[in-house]
């Protein structure tokens, strides 16, 4: 049968994490029992002088088209927290407001990367973009970075994996999905290669805010040339509680946030008149500082409980809202008739039998690991754990 489909959406792969999302609320529908540790979200509400904002928006009509990269007012706020938070200097010509940082992100693929273009992408790597690489015709390059090496790539790595095809590479600190965290001295060195080549460097800073060790540097600040070459990517969802409110923002050279705004008004136009007026209030205050220190209980609580477990190997991540163990340990044994051969195997065998979603690590270039999230209650950490525990007690050798 004839598909109408184009090549780029026949070899598009969905998201992994969404699936096992969809896959364990589908089973809650059911009436089935299941803990979830897929989420991509904080589980607080976002803050109460925020969505106050949004409804005065309402109230007072701003509910019309703004300009395609956002408004005046809330592109000169982004600007003072650049100024204030990481000592960039833009103009808010050099910003440009999307749907979310994923579509900041996409943007940016889309008038950087032509066919056969590469983009350098360190392995565990966020699933989005390697296929939004592979949306622009581009390859994605994938540089490993093990465990061992605190799962970050070195300068020496960077530099073996240009070519001259090379547009691009993709820098994810706070990283999702491990939760490490460059410190100063490793970004000054990959900006020192990145400089050298003249490569764009993408700069997902979306978990800024939440570090629980160290402190977040971003790629750009080191000096106007490797500022010249980044496209700093933020957002508002994981900092504010603004996930379904859908602002993220790109901050770069006028060329490059020129061309993402003309692509985006000639795509999905403005982000949402009324999120923007919320965005306004929220970048007015610092993230809930409950919040944080809740996120860094449950993620000690989470770390060593892991690392209790028998063939699980977990490092505690300074910062997002994941941890990202080792689970090789448990290759080869099982119970019931099943063997643990890969990263999907566990996840399958944990939301089938004991009721508890995990993202399994080849989602991310890591199939020796799973990805949970401490994104939910306590509660649901600490039963969530127990129902691991207790089936990995099942395995025999």
């Amino acid at each position: 049968m004839r598909t109408f489909l184009s090549q780029r959406a026949v070899n598009l792969s969905p998201s992994p994490t969404m699936a096992i999302d969809a896959k364990a609320k589908q089973m809650k529908a059911d009436g089935i029992d299941v803990i979830g540790f897929g989420a991509g979200e904080p589980d607080f509400d976002t803050p109460q002088h925020v969505k106050q904002a949004g409804i005065k928006a309402i109230e007072e009509g701003f509910t019309k088209y703004t300009p395609a990269a956002g408004t005046l007012e809330l592109r000169k706020s982004i600007c003072e927290k650049l100024q204030r938070d990481n000592g960039l200097d833009y103009k808010p010509s050099q910003i440009v407001v999307s749907n979310g940082a994923k579509h900041s992100l996409y943007n940016a693929m889309q008038v950087l990367v032509d066919d056969g273009d590469e983009v350098i992408v360190p392995a565990p790597y966020w699933v989005s973009y390697n296929e939004q690489i592979k949306l622009c015709g581009g390859v994605p390059v994938i540089v490993e970075a093990e465990a061992a090496q605190g799962f970050r790539i070195s300068p020496e790595q960077l530099d073996a994996a240009v070519t001259a095809r090379t547009k691009a590479v993709i820098i994810n600190s706070p990283s999702n999905p491990t939760g490490i965290v460059y410190d100063a001295l490793e970004l000054k060195a990959l900006a020192e290669v990145i400089v050298r080549h003249g490569i764009i460097c993408i700069s997902d800073e979306i978990y800024e805010k939440l570090i629980y060790e160290g402190e977040h540097v971003s790629i750009a600040s080191f000096n106007p040339e490797i500022k010249k070459l980044t496209i700093v990517i933020n957002g508002l969802s994981k900092s504010h509680c603004m996930t379904g409110w859908r602002i993220g923002y790109a901050a770069a050279e006028a060329e490059i946030a020129v061309a993402m705004a003309d692509l985006q008004s000639q795509t999905t136009s403005n982000p949402s008149s009324i999120s923007q007026m919320a965005s306004l209030a929220a970048l007015a205050e610092e993230p809930c500082t409950r919040m944080i220190e809740e996120f860094r209980r449950r993620r000690d609580y989470m770390v060593d409980v892991l690392n209790s477990i028998e063939g699980i190997d977990c490092l505690k991540p300074p910062g997002a809202f994941y941890v990202f163990p080792d689970i090789s340990g448990l290759f080869g044994r099982g119970c019931g008739g099943r063997t643990i051969e890969s990263s999907s195997d566990l996840a399958d065998y944990l939301l089938e039998e004991v009721g508890v979603a995990v993202v399994p690590g080849m989602a991310f270039g890591a199939d020796n690991c799973i990805r949970l999230s401490y994104a939910t209650s306590m509660d649901n950490i600490e039963e969530g754990l127990r129902r691991i525990g207790e089936a990995i007690e099942r395995f025999s050798m």
